[in-house]
């Protein structure tokens, strides 16, 4: 397993912008394909971004297409996920993960962050 710790959640109002990073260590980071999730208050989680262990290949969930952009910087051991655009619906804990495979299923993910809050205020 990897071990994660993500950082730069905080309160944004509409329309602005964070940056989330991912930082891990243990398991060799370059060979994990790497996947951020979130949860809302009384909802379950859901996925929003994955990349693979080169970053060439990326997927993201539907409702934060164009508006989100996952990125790695393997020399760093860290994910990013730049979030623009924000809209109150984004408030949630996210978490990155870890895994083998590129997959918007939780359940493919061995290794997980405590997760960081993001607010948005309308």
């Amino acid at each position: 397993q990897v071990q994660l710790v993500e950082s730069g959640g905080g309160l944004v109002q509409a329309g602005g912008s964070l940056r989330l990073s991912c930082a891990a260590s243990g398991r060799t980071f370059s060979s994990v394909a790497m996947g951020w999730f979130r949860q809302a208050p009384g909802k379950e989680r859901e996925f929003v971004a994955a990349i693979s262990w080169s970053g060439g290949s990326t997927f993201y969930a539907d409702s934060v297409k164009g508006r989100f952009t996952i990125s790695r910087d393997n020399a760093k051991n860290t994910v990013y996920l730049q979030m623009n655009s924000l809209k109150p619906e984004d408030t949630a804990v996210y978490s990155c993960a870890g895994g083998v495979i590129v997959t918007a299923s939780p359940l493919d993910y061995d290794s997980w962050g405590q997760g960081t809050q993001v607010t948005v205020s309308s």
